[in-house]
C-alpha cells in the first residue's frame, strides 16, 4: 500500500478535491490534512481523533498557518522587490508548506491502525475532534470526490 502522502496528492488531484479542501479550509476553518488522514484511515474513535487533533492544532500554529501566511503574503508584487526574486522566494516557501502538510501526514498515519468508519462517519468525527462546525453538505461533497471513480 503507498504511504499517505502519495495517496494524499493523488486525492488532491481528482476533479473537486481542491476546491472543497480549500473551501473546508478557508470558509470553515478546517485543517485538511486532518480530514484526509481521517478518511483514509476510516477513523473514528474519539480518544485517537483527540488526540490527532491536538496535534494537528499543534502543527498548524508552528508551521503551517505561518508558511501559508508568508507564501500568500508573497503573491502580490512588493515594489521595489524584485518579481523574479520574490516569486522565486514564493515558491520556496510553497515547498516548505507542502513539506510541513505532508510530515503532519506521515505522523498522523503513524499514529494508528486503519479503523472501521464510513468516510462520512470519519470526516465527521474528524470534524468533532477539530471542534469547529462545517456543513454536512460540505463534508459530503468532500467524501463524494474523495470516493469517486478513480479510488
Amino acid at each position: 500500500m503507498n504511504g499517505i502522502w502519495d495517496w494524499a496528492l493523488a486525492a488532491y488531484a481528482r476533479p473537486g478535491v481542491p476546491e472543497v479542501c480549500l473551501a473546508l479550509q478557508d470558509s470553515h476553518g478546517q485543517n485538511t490534512s486532518l480530514l484526509l488522514w481521517a478518511f483514509r484511515a476510516r477513523q473514528s474513535d474519539p480518544e485517537i481523533l483527540a488526540r490527532a487533533a491536538d496535534l494537528a492544532r499543534a502543527w498548524d500554529a508552528a508551521a503551517l498557518h505561518p508558511l501559508r501566511l508568508a507564501r500568500r503574503a508573497l503573491k502580490p508584487a512588493l515594489p521595489p522587490v524584485d518579481d523574479g526574486a520574490r516569486l522565486a522566494l514564493r515558491a520556496d516557501v510553497q515547498r516548505l508548506e507542502l513539506a510541513a502538510e505532508r510530515l503532519l501526514l506521515e505522523t498522523l498515519e503513524a499514529l494508528t491502525e486503519m479503523g472501521t468508519a464510513s468516510p462520512r462517519e470519519a470526516l465527521a468525527a474528524a470534524v468533532t475532534a477539530w471542534d469547529k462546525p462545517t456543513s454536512a453538505e460540505a463534508l459530503a461533497a468532500l467524501a463524494d470526490a474523495l470516493t469517486g471513480p478513480a479510488e
